[in-house]
């Protein structure tokens, strides 16, 4: 039996119904709490339909993270069902494009740090005034070992993750006389769909082949091993859950401890 320790916690998710999104919302689903998510993609949203829980404990909405308009009617259906919010995870985030910094075009450039920072910065601001009726408030700002080791040929990923661990201090500093906490969560190498695309991308870039290049994102840690995307919704439930009620402003990383990132 899975420990009730989100029991009636209410979170929002962004980017929520696919990859890390939907694993940490299934984990906090399992762990008692009500889940408002949000995606981009239709077909994604339309299957979480099916779920059990779905309009029970789970809810969720069609938005572009990357469109503030869109970001607040989201909001306005999260009001209609809740007054107060426990905790907000940002997980929107694109990998952008694999190439040197000089190749890289700037509209890719300038779309990246829109996406994985603006977005952010909407959902933080809608939320703020909803969690800080929570008696213990928890913002999660999804970064990446990006955001602290840098990361070659992604450079306005690992841009725009430097940026959100920035936020993420500052937040901290700046919401804790209110009771809530705000921390950053850095993935490690994630198995999934994103990370097969991006070993793809950097194959067709180093003329390296794929089978080489996923060895190496595999040795890049000490654990020699993937990360999987249920590893950050457990980390993420945590940091949510009255047991990390004095953690606040920490930059933590499950990523198997990821000694490089070339």
């Amino acid at each position: 039996m899975v420990h009730q320790s989100l029991k009636n916690k209410k979170i929002i998710i962004s980017a929520g119904a696919s990859g890390i999104g939907l694993a940490t919302a299934k984990v906090c689903l399992a762990r008692g709490a009500y889940v408002y998510l949000c995606d981009i993609n239709k077909n994604f949203i339309n299957k979480l339909k099916k779920h059990p829980l779905h309009n029970k404990r789970l809810f969720s909405y069609y938005c572009d993270a990357s469109n503030e308009p869109q970001v607040k009617d989201f909001f306005k259906n999260i009001q209609n069902k809740t007054k107060k919010i426990d905790a907000l995870i940002n997980n929107v985030g694109v990998a952008g494009p694999t190439s040197t910094l000089e190749k890289i075009k700037s509209k890719d450039w300038e779309n990246t740090l829109h996406i994985d920072i603006n977005s952010h910065f909407y959902f933080t601001k809608q939320a703020i005034p909803l969690i800080k009726k929570s008696k213990n408030g928890s913002i999660i700002n999804i970064s990446s070992t990006a955001g602290i080791l840098g990361f070659p040929l992604r450079s306005p990923y690992a841009a725009s993750k430097w940026a959100v661990i920035g936020v993420t201090k500052t937040l901290a500093m700046e919401l804790g006389k209110f009771n809530i906490r705000v921390n950053a969560v850095c993935p490690g190498s994630i198995k999934g769909k994103r990370m097969i695309k991006v070993i793809k991308e950097k194959a067709k870039f180093t003329k390296i082949s794929k089978k080489k290049i996923e060895r190496d994102f595999i040795s890049m840690s000490s654990m020699k091993k993937w990360i999987l995307e249920e590893d950050i919704g457990k980390m993420c439930a945590f940091l949510i859950s009255d047991d990390s009620s004095k953690v606040s402003g920490q930059i933590i990383s499950v990523d198997g401890n990821t000694e490089r990132n070339d």
